[in-house]
């Protein structure tokens, strides 16, 4: 368990608390504003097309499979006229077209979202990608080479010298360690400006098995994404949002049911996916109370807090006390005005919601996030954050509670203090659409067969000889000396360049040679 508090007092009390890791911050955290990915009307899929898309679960031979689709998909709490899949699961709807699951259509689903968030948060914001001195992007399932976070670097062609992370297989929760990260990062690093993207990637991760424990994420998880743009610059004070003042990272993977109550698997047929153990909400509700424990110590008033440490301190001495009394929770309305609870499902949802004592109210925003935009995981808490600007709820002072739960197991707490009214309309809560991605950054190449022909041999060695022979050498060497790179040096088969670039290459070493000798004579003469 970790925490870290942007004011003293809290830090003092925490310490009092008995609070082991509690670091108090120097510089500030300040959020500048956020963009919520919004997807296309057309990647909408009703309750009759998601059955199409599910058909092998739905139309199951075996009847438990069937009740238990069912089940799920009409109680996982999400819009029944259209939640957001992504293309290359979308197109399965007409119960006919087979999915489209390879890593192109995933490059592409996370171009869109990432991309559109990114371009619209600097036009926000109005910065650009040069004034980036630190990007964190953050995705569970999908983790292709290069990175998430290289696509996000290439196409806005952003500084060599950004300060670069991709978090993977991290869960839902992984937005709110993103977030500590950077706050880390924005302590050693002043005068810096920093993008997390929180994601998920459903192409690749849509379950088509029969397994009932791991087509459950199939009814609740939909495309979704979220650009934050922080900063610790003082000037930045007066146009930000929020400053950040506390977070808490609970992690009980120690224990084996904990760690693998989410578990990313194969089935029996080989089909891979998500289990979700019937422990899970059990091992939520254990990690919830362990993270409030220490979030109480640095945000709660001091009448919560003695009530607390007074009921502690009975059942440790009164038996008879702790048996018959329930365990005091603290009020967390007295702390925070409002609440950004994962949009996990609607059973996490009620469960949070019965156990810190919150109004109907108090979850609309997360009961509305589940409804019309489905489980995003690690940006959900965004969408509820957009929801509640988007009517105008947050005034200066207000205090924001994020909490998002995630695989490992985790249970993470973000707080925020507003530093003014915030009314911002955010796109994902209008009728308006996004704007339309005008290039597209995939760079990858078809895989083309290979031939038996004198010309394909000759391209192989080619293709051999750049990446291991004196062709390789000579490249990297005029790279290195010039800063570019030699005519041919993109193309796989740069057979008609090939006997340039040797050339080249043997009279650049024979001057390095020159060179080398001089640079020894010099070295010799000064010893």
């Amino acid at each position: 368990m970790s925490s870290t508090t942007n004011s003293r007092l809290s830090y003092i009390t925490g310490k009092l608390g008995g609070v082991r890791r509690c670091d108090l911050t120097s510089r500030p955290c300040y959020m500048l504003g956020f963009h919520l990915y919004k997807p296309p009307e057309d990647w909408a899929c009703t309750e009759k097309e998601i059955k199409l898309i599910g058909k092998l679960q739905f139309d199951a031979p075996d009847p438990k499979v069937r009740e238990f689709a069912q089940k799920m998909h009409d109680n996982a709490g999400l819009k029944k006229e259209g939640t957001y899949l992504p293309p290359g699961i979308f197109r399965a709807k007409d119960g006919k077209t087979p999915m489209d699951r390879t890593i192109t259509t995933a490059r592409c689903e996370a171009e869109e979202v990432m991309f559109t968030c990114v371009r619209e948060l600097m036009n926000e914001t109005k910065l650009n990608p040069k004034d980036i001195d630190i990007l964190i992007c953050n995705c569970s399932l999908f983790n292709p080479t290069p990175s998430l976070a290289s696509m996000i670097i290439n196409h806005f062609k952003m500084r060599s010298d950004v300060i670069v992370y991709n978090l993977g297989g991290m869960g839902c929760s992984a937005g709110v360690i993103s977030l500590s990260l950077c706050n880390e990062l924005l302590q050693v690093h002043p005068n810096s400006r920093a993008i997390v993207m929180s994601t998920e990637n459903i192409t690749q991760n849509y379950y088509f098995g029969t397994n009932r424990s791991m087509f459950i994420p199939n009814a609740l998880f939909r495309v979704g994404g979220a650009a934050i743009m922080l900063s610790n610059r003082s000037k930045d004070h007066s146009v930000a949002k929020y400053k950040l003042m506390h977070l808490v990272r609970t992690h009980i993977g120690a224990k084996d049911e904990a760690y693998k109550c989410v578990f990313q698997q194969e089935d029996p047929e080989g089909n891979v996916g998500v289990k979700l153990d019937r422990s899970l909400m059990k091992i939520a509700g254990e990690a919830l109370k362990k993270n409030i424990e220490v979030l109480g110590t640095l945000a709660l008033p001091f009448s919560e807090q003695l009530k607390y440490v007074s009921d502690q301190m009975k059942r440790k001495r009164d038996k008879n006390y702790r048996e018959n009394t329930p365990e005091f929770v603290p009020d967390f309305k007295k702390a925070f005005k409002h609440f950004c609870i994962h949009a996990g499902g609607r059973g996490v949802l009620d469960s949070v919601q019965e156990s810190l004592d919150l109004s109907d109210e108090m979850l609309k925003p997360s009961r509305k996030t589940l409804y019309y935009f489905g489980n995003t995981s690690s940006s959900s808490v965004w969408y509820e954050l957009g929801w509640m600007e988007s009517y105008g709820r947050i005034k200066e002072g207000d205090k924001v509670w994020q909490i998002a739960f995630g695989s490992g197991f985790k249970c993470n707490s973000a707080v925020w203090l507003a530093l003014r009214n915030v009314r911002t309309l955010h796109r994902a809560w209008t009728t308006e659409e996004e704007s339309p991605l005008l290039t597209k950054s995939y760079k990858g190449d078809a895989m083309e067969p290979e031939g038996e022909d004198a010309e394909s041999l000759s391209d192989a060695s080619d293709l051999a000889d750049a990446h291991l022979g004196e062709l390789a050498r000579s490249t990297f060497n005029h790279s290195f000396k010039r800063g570019d790179s030699p005519a041919g040096v993109r193309d796989v088969t740069p057979s008609a360049s090939k006997s340039r670039l040797l050339a080249g290459g043997r009279k650049r070493s024979s001057e390095a040679k020159s060179k080398s000798g001089a640079f020894s004579k010099m070295f010799k003469k000064d010893q």
